[in-house]
């Protein structure tokens, strides 16, 4: 994990360049604290106007929509397949896994979307988009559109407000966490309540052989 104080000495000799490599790859699921590098790299700007945060703020975007679409084809092309092939070992049956799809089907834009303001979520929203088979196109719509508003609203959060919002940072972090896991927990709930009405669904929305 990257400290405060490697960050900074890293944004004034990479500048634009650190956030979008850094987010891009917590994005397809390497630890590395691409938030952090991000509202860095604007406070940086704004304390000494040696960065355009424009261009930070496209970095981070870019980096974020990057990323998300190499973890989404890791995913779709390599965790798909071994899923199929040895998801019994998991206790995934075929009817499972083609739920899994239809759920995604049906709400993987929120996922995607909302996951990239959730630091665990980030890093694997792509990947579980990738394995569930999601349309590429609507991922790279709710994908594009998550980093950007993500990447904006931070970026410019943090270079017009400077420290100020790093305080505000960590508790609202942690309540989108706390929100993300409840949410998550009862979601998981609600599918295991009704797993045979809903695996019914997915039969009927996706008839016959398992997509792959």
């Amino acid at each position: 994990m990257l400290l405060p104080a490697d960050l900074s000495h890293l944004i004034q000799a990479y500048g634009a360049w650190l956030v979008a490599g850094v987010v891009g790859l917590e994005s397809v699921g390497v630890p590395l604290p691409g938030e952090t590098t991000l509202i860095s790299a604007a406070l940086y700007a704004g304390a000494t106007h040696h960065l355009n945060i424009v261009v930070v703020v496209v970095a981070g975007a870019a980096g974020a929509i990057a990323g998300d679409n190499i973890g989404y084809l890791i995913g779709r092309h390599l965790g798909s397949g071994w899923l199929v092939r040895h998801g019994s070992l998991l206790h995934l049956t075929e009817r499972r896994l083609k739920l899994g799809q239809y759920l995604f089907h049906r709400h993987g834009g929120k996922v995607v979307f909302f996951g990239r303001f959730v630091a665990l979520l980030r890093a694997v929203a792509a990947f579980l988009a990738g394995i569930n088979c999601m349309q590429w196109m609507r991922f790279l719509l709710f994908n594009a559109a998550g980093g950007t508003v993500w990447a904006f609203g931070y970026g410019f959060a943090a270079y017009f407000f400077g420290q100020q919002i790093v305080h505000l940072i960590g508790p609202i972090g942690i309540a989108i966490g706390v929100a993300a896991a409840v949410i998550v927990v009862a979601a998981v709930l609600f599918v295991r309540r009704n797993e045979h009405r809903l695996e019914e669904e997915a039969e009927h929305a996706f008839p016959g052989p398992l997509r792959r």
